[in-house]
């Protein structure tokens, strides 16, 4: 038998994952589809989505290029204090980038010695080339969080630094709510569960608002960016709210979702966003091939002896804090012969 007292050892777990003075508000600890699908009626989410969508415009420095940087939503919140954060912003940094404001104080309370002050900036960044890069967050349930605002928004406190959300991620085995009265999960094992027809079919019902929200923003602002770049793992879910149905064979991501006798399609962003505005989603799967290759050849082992050091991002992290995959975000971002020099 399942009880609350499940969600209760949840949110210890979920705790855990915060930064003091930063905390989870247990009411956006979200541990499955169904319950993402809720939280869109959540009053500081909906709020959010209503900014973000509606009325937020980036500041942007004046520059020859602007770039949009999309990045994953971490288990560490803040997001720029997890590993992933850090190893990206650091190569950004290392190779010439320079925030566009002093870095939060709040923030630099985390500063390691040897960690320059830029690293905690949540301003844009802006390279001598003409290059400044705006960074974002893809998050579910948030859609798109402007770093600027990971923080703090025009509403108080960000609900970036309030929720977990571990629900969509249907391969863990856990993204499972089985104390809910619609939850069709199915235990597998003592600790791994099976999706069911309410889960499969929340997870669509999220999937596609996720996507919605991103492209409901970026058709309001993509114009101010010469290039979007959305730096997210393929296979991941962040990588299909972006991608649209004809990416998705080269990007190895299923279009559609089988639901009972139902097939229903999975909707990303750049399915919603006209061309000119659409997102480019990197690092691409010959791009993480050749990655591995030069990994392997770094750490003196086989490509097959080198995987698990690649799946794991060298730690707590994922591929793309690798710098074998930093060097093709470096040359994504910035012009040819400056990227090469970096």
């Amino acid at each position: 038998m399942v009880t609350t007292d499940d969600r209760a050892q949840r949110l210890i777990e979920s705790a855990a994952k915060f930064r003091a003075p930063f905390t989870l508000d247990p009411s956006l600890a979200l541990y499955s589809p169904q319950d993402n699908v809720d939280s869109l009626k959540h009053p500081r989410i909906a709020a959010w989505m209503d900014f973000v969508g509606r009325d937020y415009t980036p500041k942007l420095p004046d520059a020859r290029e602007h770039v949009l940087l999309l990045l994953p939503c971490t288990r560490t919140k803040p997001y720029i204090l997890s590993t992933e954060h850090r190893r990206i912003n650091a190569a950004l940094i290392a190779a010439g980038f320079v925030p566009s404001a002093p870095a939060d104080p709040v923030l630099l309370a985390f500063r390691a010695e040897e960690e320059p002050e830029a690293l905690f900036s949540l301003a844009p960044l802006a390279h001598p080339s003409g290059v400044v890069v705006h960074r974002a967050v893809i998050s579910e349930p948030l859609g798109l969080v402007p770093y600027e605002h990971m923080l703090t928004w025009p509403g108080g406190t960000s609900p970036a630094v309030l929720y977990d959300d571990p629900g969509l991620f249907e391969d863990r085995g856990n993204a499972v709510s089985p104390w809910r009265a619609d939850s069709t999960a199915v235990r597998v094992s003592a600790s791994r569960w099976k999706w069911g027809p309410n889960e499969k079919r929340a997870h669509v019902e999220m999937h596609n608002a996720m996507a919605r929200a991103v492209a409901e923003a970026l058709g309001r602002f993509g114009h101010l960016y010469a290039r979007r770049i959305s730096w997210v793992a393929p296979g991941l879910t962040h990588r299909s709210f972006v991608v649209a149905k004809a990416e998705r064979p080269a990007h190895g991501i299923v279009a559609t979702r089988q639901v009972g006798a139902e097939r229903l399609a999975l909707t990303g962003a750049n399915d919603l966003l006209p061309p000119d505005l659409a997102l480019t989603a990197l690092p691409t799967r010959p791009q993480c091939a050749e990655a591995l290759l030069r990994l392997a050849k770094r750490l003196g082992r086989t490509p097959a002896e080198a995987a698990g050091h690649f799946g794991r991002g060298g730690g707590d992290a994922t591929p793309l804090a690798l710098p074998e995959l930093l060097e093709d975000l470096l040359a994504a971002v910035l012009p040819t012969k400056v990227a090469k020099a970096a």
